[in-house]
């Protein structure tokens, strides 16, 4: 073969070894993606929500099961032989207070959780507008300590934040007040933290453009971030309200045992009765309580999901 054949040949070779060696390798989280999506990824998924909704499931159904039922037989039962009643939601919501009596607790949550969820999110919206977009001298000092402020145990601050409210004017004034205040301290450092990296995100080149029109922080903070940030604030507010929703160990501490601001787990928690005998009527008041959470998720899931997604692609 002559020489003018063989460079033809070479050139062809080390063209296909480029465009090999150039050749983008799948990246890991495109990996993920597939594996995640894969017919297997989805039968693993779908054996999870079983094994998540299963259990749920049956206890809906004995909420709903007269109490006799209950007492000699499962609640798979059911489907052989249904029979289903309203009495044991009747008693739990409007029934002795020994037993139910659950309307006057589920308020006493209502008014809890809105507050102690509200007052974290504006202090640490305006937080985080400080530590990410205002220059000042111990900026990055002082964010990392309110970030280290996580690692406090919540055991250790309850009994001294009991000490400050207990048997003050202000206290008895306003008996939800150190609810509040506890529930506010222990999530702050967290929803500082994760609206910071939220804000930081957002190019710096809003701000510049809101400052060159005469704008100053205030009006850049209400017009410019909190519109993008509506994202972020909804996905720490379903967490938030549904850990003050569901917390027993700070209700019980500053709330004293006084049924009138007691949270609704509070009571759930005596409602077994002293031998676990009153099943029946702990299945129905574990379904009250878990309305509200319900609709709190689907009324901000397309806020929520934006928020979980935020950040993790460019473009």
């Amino acid at each position: 073969m002559s020489a003018a054949a063989v460079e033809p040949a070479v050139a062809d070779i080390a063209a296909d070894q480029a465009r090999v060696t150039k050749a983008p390798r799948p990246s890991t989280s495109s990996r993920a993606r597939a594996m995640l999506t894969s017919r297997v990824g989805s039968a693993v998924a779908i054996v999870i929500a079983l094994l998540w909704t299963v259990p749920i499931i049956g206890m809906f159904l004995s909420s709903l099961r007269p109490e006799s039922e209950i007492r000699t037989s499962g609640w798979w039962t059911f489907f052989l032989n249904p029979a289903v009643t309203l009495e044991n939601y009747q008693e739990v919501l409007f029934g002795r207070a020994s037993s139910g009596a659950l309307a006057n607790f589920f308020v006493n949550s209502v008014v809890i959780t809105v507050p102690a969820t509200l007052i974290p999110l504006v202090v640490a919206t305006m937080a985080a507008y400080a530590f990410s977009v205002l220059q000042w001298r111990g900026r990055d000092t002082v964010f990392i300590l309110v970030f280290a402020l996580q690692i406090v145990p919540l055991q250790m601050a309850l009994i001294p934040l009991l000490r400050i409210f207990s048997g003050s004017a202000v206290g008895e004034a306003f008996p939800y007040l150190g609810v509040w205040v506890a529930h506010a301290c222990f999530a702050m450092p967290l929803a500082t933290f994760l609206l910071h990296n939220f804000m930081s995100e957002i190019p710096r080149e809003l701000i510049e453009a809101a400052r060159v029109d005469g704008a100053g922080h205030v009006t850049v903070f209400l017009r410019v971030m909190l519109p993008l940030l509506v994202p972020a604030i909804a996905s720490f507010a379903i967490f938030q309200f549904l850990w003050v929703w569901n917390d027993l160990l700070v209700g019980l501490t500053f709330t004293g045992g006084n049924n009138a601001v007691q949270p609704l787990t509070a009571r759930l928690a005596e409602m077994a009765g002293s031998r676990g005998q009153d099943w029946h009527l702990l299945t129905a008041g574990a379904f009250v309580s878990i309305i509200v959470p319900i609709i709190v998720f689907l009324s901000l899931q397309k806020y929520f999901v934006r928020g979980l997604l935020a950040g993790s692609v460019k473009g």
